[in-house]
């Protein structure tokens, strides 16, 4: 009897210890620090994938989100691997509502009206999290434009780009022609907000000012707006504090 609580106490106090929470992986590291952008390797064994184009209301272009299925379908065959089934892999790589795209991309590539030529977004490693039209300003300004918040940099230098590395603010034309970064290198996106009346971009955004890796409390938040009248998208800094 002795034993058997014995053996109960020590599994209950492993699984204690295997549920402990895990320390936060750090979303920086300034190990051999450079001032050359971290970019990821780019993994050439993935098979990747586009879901049916989607068209934003009033424009003239097909946008095609493109993903891996390793990455996004949690498939690790080969596409030409006998063994593998349609049943047990998910092909669908975003999803689409209120004039927004999310998912986990790879890129986008667009596609005029017409024509039969589609052009990728960037041919650089990037994961796109979400790709949003500002079609009630676009109307206003004639200027058709997309929003993205993205992962652009291996900012933790663990050889990949996904959700643990740091999180920045891009815009382009609906054509996907002039794809702009607009917020800061290591600067990590906190969210953004359109203000339609100013025809203004706001966002923020936040700096490891004591360099340990992580966002919190201690850290200084920094507060942008971007002029989406002018057609030079200049970044504006405030202070609302």
């Amino acid at each position: 009897m002795k034993n058997s609580i014995k053996y109960l106490l020590l599994l209950i106090t492993a699984a204690f210890i295997g549920c402990k929470e895990e320390p936060k992986k750090p979303k920086v590291s300034y190990e051999k620090a450079s001032s050359v952008k971290e970019q990821a390797v780019v993994d050439t064994s993935q098979v990747e994938i586009a879901d049916l184009p989607i068209q934003m209301e009033g424009t003239n272009y097909l946008i095609h989100p493109i993903a891996s299925l390793n990455l996004y379908g949690g498939s690790s065959k080969s596409k030409y691997d006998s063994s593998s089934s349609v049943s047990s892999t998910s092909f669908k790589v975003s999803n689409y509502g209120e004039n927004e795209i999310t998912g986990y991309l790879q890129n986008v590539k667009f596609q005029e009206i017409g024509s039969d030529s589609i052009k990728a977004l960037t041919d650089k490693p990037i994961l796109i999290q979400t790709a949003t039209y500002l079609k009630s300003v676009s109307d206003k300004t004639k200027q058709q434009v997309l929003v993205y918040s993205l992962a652009d940099m291996d900012t933790n230098k663990d050889g990949k780009l996904d959700t643990n590395d740091i999180k920045s603010l891009y815009i382009s034309e609906i054509s996907g022609n002039r794809f702009t970064k607009v917020s800061t290198d290591f600067q990590e996106l906190i969210d953004w907000n359109l203000i339609e009346s100013k025809n203004r971009l706001y966002f923020r955004t936040i700096e490891d000012t004591n360099k340990n890796g992580q966002f919190d409390k201690n850290d200084v938040i920094h507060y942008h707006y971007l002029d989406l009248s002018n057609k030079g998208w200049k970044v504006f800094d405030y202070n609302p504090i």
